[in-house]
């Protein structure tokens, strides 16, 4: 009796095994669903009466992978390399009894086949996708640090080439049905009502039960195998792309390369084993845990809403009003608009909010000459944005999301207008990035409705918003924001009121030892190039040019002012005061900050070595690496120590989606587990010494260290 399988065989010898995994909305691979697939292939191949077999899916999508989750739990602990290996060998032996017991295979794709789904697709003789659009078929393991562990870097190249496969992996993209056909990975796209009758019609017109690459004769399309000069160049090329782009700190391209190049200048069954001897090596990398818990599990229950309270009825949104038309202010109008909401931008005039609505005209202009964008798209989206500058406007909003200069005067000023106009009930929220909610919250009408949206930019494109939680913000108030950012499709972290919440906090730690390397003497070219090499997106100088100088010394100033007497500077505050109000260099949009912009291109500032004169012997790479990820590892720590973030889930996906962590870490807290707390604290007594006390561990975290305790237990999921 399956339990995770539908088996019905009809008089024409057409067995159609239905996946349908209980308990979830999308099949995965599960080790029942795994043995009951083995139990069909047994079935079938003692079975006479079988002519053929139809693969397909109970659920919307066809198979969506692996269970990751399950994945996590085993490489969350201690691994052996027997234990290494033996999950690398068990599916794909099982999908290789399937391709070769005799019995022609077709796969009846009715939604998305990804990973382990797509690599099930492949083991069939042929694979029929249903014509829809949303329907995504792809292997991108590899951008969670993995690579396909069931056959897919063999058959993929076997099937469509290395020159095609490769890059389609590397990179994990995502093909539709035409797309998929146009390159070879499917056979056939078909109306949804002729999926099963098409696939039988094929098994029972032609049926060959052996697959190309089992045939004698069967040479990979475009070569295989180190001879062949072209794709001697594209190994070279492709390693070197990786090498650049990686910094070396990714095991698993360069373990996928391994595999498609070994594994395809050899038969099936040797690149099979190739592919599970490399597929070995990176569940022995903390790296895999690492990214697969961060980037998929953790990252899927924030979006599902896993801090939503529980028993809050769901908020029904129609209407949203953002105040500030700059570039975040759009920003989120333009998110908003996108999940279908109406939107009221308003400004300190008509005219100034409609430059707002014109400068995302203008964006969408050149998506659409580029042919990213519909026209027709464009004008929906524009046609839910109401611009005004009357207050009144927002009479009929169901939540209203400030978004204006970060002044607590400015803020408090538009906060007295907004809720002379807000109907009762209504969220009044701050894109504030550092300014505690708590305080702006006090001067309200009702502060119980009052929350922070922290966006990140470009608003459309950065994925993650930090919701911050004021003193007298409701349970209500929380849920409702929530709701709202699953509207938007992003990423919520929730965390405790604080003068920079989290993200603020951990990226200002990085940023202030960056200023303070650069005063020591640290040569900016090393600084910025370190950062690459770590993993980091751009250099941080770069970031700060691009930012704005100013920014940064505007919040060191208002909290000076703030904490009085209290107040400590920063270890780079004198470098922000000496470039924002000496030198007048602010910044990529003044044209001068650290670089200069000549033509518009950046060229590191010719008289940063007088201002600043490099040290006769420069720290090592390594040593500035270090500096630049435990400076945000250590700060974090801080951050749970008072309870500004309670979840080393929410502070892993926070630093990686909203500040550019290094995604091979992990997170923050996932970089100081994997290194030991023991090792990390004694690494940042190290720094202290030799790069200030701001590096040196909390009594809170030695203690931890000194326990052994980390932020995720072994064998834990999350």
């Amino acid at each position: 009796m399956f339990e995770s399988i539908q088996y019905c065989l009809d008089d024409a010898g057409i067995a159609v095994v239905t996946l349908d995994v209980p308990g979830q909305s999308a099949n995965t691979i599960t080790t029942q669903l795994r043995d009951e697939l083995a139990e069909v292939v047994n079935r079938v191949t003692g079975d006479t009466s079988v002519r053929g077999v139809i693969i397909t899916s109970a659920k919307k999508d066809f198979v969506a992978g692996g269970d990751l989750k399950q994945i996590v739990r085993d490489l969350a602990r201690d691994i052996s390399t027997e234990e290494a290996f033996a999950m690398a060998t068990a599916f794909s032996p099982l999908l290789r009894k399937l391709e070769t017991c005799g019995k022609p295979f077709v796969a009846a794709i009715n939604g998305s086949a990804l990973g382990g789904g797509l690599e099930i697709a492949l083991a069939c003789q042929h694979r029929v996708v249903v014509d829809n659009p949303k329907i995504l078929l792809g292997l991108p393991e590899a951008t969670l640090g993995l690579m396909p562990g069931a056959g897919g870097s063999q058959r993929l190249p076997r099937l469509i080439g290395v020159a095609q496969a490769l890059p389609l992996m590397l990179k994990g993209a995502l093909l539709g049905p035409q797309a998929a056909l146009e390159k070879g990975v499917v056979h056939q796209v078909v109306a949804q009502d002729q999926l099963l009758a098409t696939a039988k019609a094929w098994i029972l017109e032609q049926g060959d039960a052996q697959q190309p690459w089992d045939k004698k004769g069967f040479q990979v399309p475009g070569g295989a195998g180190f001879a062949d000069v072209e794709l001697g160049n594209l190994y070279n090329l492709t390693a070197t792309h990786i090498a650049r782009d990686t910094g070396r700190n990714l095991p698993a391209p360069i373990a996928l390369l391994c595999a498609v190049a070994r594994g395809t200048a050899v038969p099936i069954d040797a690149g099979l084993h190739i592919e599970a001897c490399e597929f070995a090596k990176l569940v022995m990398d903390p790296t895999a845990c690492n990214m697969v818990r961060t980037l998929f599990v953790n990252k899927g229950e924030l979006e599902k809403l896993s801090r939503r309270p529980k028993d809050i009825v769901p908020a029904s949104l129609r209407k949203i009003g953002v105040i500030g038309a700059g570039l975040m202010g759009a920003g989120i109008a333009h998110s908003s608009s996108i999940a279908g909401l109406e939107v009221v931008l308003l400004d300190a005039s008509a005219e100034q909010a409609a430059n707002g609505k014109q400068r995302l005209a203008d964006e969408f202009a050149k998506r659409i000459a580029k042919g990213r964008m519909q026209q027709a798209a464009a004008d929906a989206i524009l046609q839910r944005i109401q611009t005004t500058g009357d207050y009144a406007a927002l009479g009929d909003c169901d939540l209203v999301v400030e978004a204006v200069f970060e002044d607590l005067k400015v803020k408090a000023e538009v906060f007295a207008q907004a809720q002379a106009h807000l109907r009762p009930g209504a969220i009044l929220a701050s894109n504030t990035s550092t300014l505690p909610i708590s305080d702006m919250a006090r001067d309200l009408s009702a502060p119980t409705g009052f929350i922070g949206l922290h966006f990140f930019s470009p608003v459309d494109r950065m994925p993650l918003v930090e919701v911050v939680v004021g003193e007298q913000t409701s349970e209500q108030t929380l849920a409702h924001a929530l709701d709202y950012i699953r509207l938007l499709r992003k990423t919520p972290i929730v965390v405790k009121d604080s003068r920079g919440f989290f993200t603020s906090r951990v990226i200002a730690a990085y940023l202030q030892d960056v200023l303070a390397m650069l005063a020591a003497g640290v040569k900016p070219a090393l600084i910025d190039n370190a950062a690459k090499l770590a993993g980091f997106p751009m250099g941080p100088l770069c970031l700060m040019d691009d930012i704005g100088l100013e920014n940064g010394y505007k919040a060191a100033k208002a909290e000076r002012s703030a904490l009085g007497a209290q107040w400590k500077p920063s270890p780079g505050f004198a470098v922000q005061q000496r470039f924002c109000d000496d030198l007048g260099r602010i910044g990529r949009r003044v044209g001068k900050g650290f670089y200069d912009y000549p033509d518009g291109k950046r060229a590191l500032w010719a008289g940063l070595a007088e201002v600043y004169p490099p040290l006769a012997e420069q720290p090592s790479v390594d040593q500035i690496k270090q500096r630049m990820l435990y400076s945000q590892a250590l700060e974090a720590a801080r951050c749970m120590e008072e309870g500004v973030i309670a979840d080393p889930a929410e502070g892993d996906v926070g630093s990686i989606l909203g500040i550019g962590f290094p995604s091979w870490t992990g997170g923050v807290f996932s970089l100081i587990d994997t290194v030991g707390a023991d090792v990390f604290v004694e690494r940042c007594d190290y720094l202290s010494q030799i790069a200030g006390e701001h590096f040196r561990p909390s009594a809170w975290l030695r203690e931890r260290a000194i326990r052994g305790e980390r932020f995720y237990p072994r064998g834990s999921g999350a």
